[in-house]
């Protein structure tokens, strides 16, 4: 796992003996240890022997700014001897939660009518779950609760982002995906196209698989279909041109709810603020988190068009609370960091 070490340190050492670390092989980690990183500057972080690496990757696509910007810190400090905590339970909302969203609804690709916050991107893909069925139940659809994904999409780790996300490694020994989740495939023609297909054709045969799956499951059950405008973990996966027209018609002809997970592709990564401008995509809900922050402070969001939140506030209403939330839910400190980090980017 490790072979830019010697020896294990005693950092290291007290990591191997306590820690279960996300998305490794542990065996493997036993007996090589860990990279121990102590300290970051710039695009470059450093272990604990004094040696630079170049983080080619962000740390996890997320580390926009770089591992050393003093304008987040000191948003951050400044929160923490303010206000260094607080909630948006019962009506009760924090100044920077405040101006945040207003900042999120002028940076949003389409017309969006709310931002609901949470921690990390698997987080705010399991609300965008829920409110699915939410909806549906609301609009008076039980039925109408399945989702469509794609296979290699990566859409968070829950339960219900897991199940999401197609990628077997996710599911194995889980017992996921859940029901209601139904696959469709991955949009890359070089890996799965046909001999002989072209461009056009492979996007007309997918679109077909869509529209098949669909009516094979019944429109009145299919709620709602995931995407990410370019697939990450799955490969770095570009659609081929057309792809995403046609799978937005197939999605309004049968009242399909069209989840965009730009979680990765947010706030810039792909060279205009959303991959849904690129694509010329237009969802119901498109979920953020990762470059919100520039990864300085766990952070995600789930943005809503306005027929949906009307919806769920009247049914609010009716049952007296909306049932849903976090104890993080934009939480103060990861605010000020988060607008610090739109206006760096403006």
């Amino acid at each position: 796992m490790n072979a830019l070490k010697t020896e294990i340190s005693l950092a290291g050492r007290s990591d191997v003996k306590h820690h279960l670390h996300p998305y490794t092989q542990l065996r493997q980690l036993e007996k090589d240890g860990p990279l121990v990183i102590v300290r970051g500057e710039g695009v470059q972080v450093f272990d604990e022997h004094g040696k630079a690496y170049i983080e080619g990757m962000a740390g996890l696509w997320c580390a926009s700014l770089g591992f050393s910007e003093r304008r987040l810190a000191d948003a951050a400090h400044g929160q923490m001897t303010t206000l260094p905590y607080y909630h948006s339970f019962s009506g009760k909302v924090p100044g920077p939660v405040a101006a945040l969203v207003e900042a999120m609804i002028k940076w949003a690709p389409v017309p969006m009518a709310r931002v609901l916050f949470a921690n990390s991107g698997s987080e705010s893909n399991d609300t965008a779950f829920k409110l699915v069925r939410y909806y549906n139940n609301a609009k008076g659809r039980p039925l109408k609760k399945k989702i469509i994904a794609r296979n290699k999409g990566y859409h968070g780790v829950t339960l219900a982002a897991a199940s999401l996300s197609g990628l077997s490694t996710m599911h194995q020994h889980f017992d996921l995906p859940l029901p209601d989740v139904i696959r469709v495939s991955c949009p890359h023609l070089y890996q799965f196209g046909l001999p002989g297909e072209t461009e056009a054709q492979f996007v007309d045969r997918l679109a077909k698989e869509l529209e098949d799956t669909i009516l094979r499951e019944g429109p009145e059950t299919v709620a709602a279909f995931i995407a990410e405008p370019v697939q990450g973990a799955g490969g770095v996966i570009i659609p081929p041109a057309g792809y995403f027209a046609k799978v937005q018609a197939i999605l309004k002809k049968y009242d399909i709810l069209f989840i965009v997970d730009e979680v990765i592709t947010g706030f810039g990564r792909l060279g205009q603020a959303f991959g849904t401008q690129i694509f010329d995509l237009k969802p119901d809900m498109i979920t953020v988190a990762k470059m919100l922050t520039s990864a300085y402070v766990p952070m995600s969001a789930l943005y809503l068009t306005d027929e949906l939140y009307q919806t769920i506030a009247d049914t609010s209403a009716a049952v007296g609370v909306f049932g849903h939330g976090y104890t993080y839910s934009g939480h103060p400190l990861a605010c000020a960091v988060a607008l610090e980090t739109l206006r760096i980017y403006e």
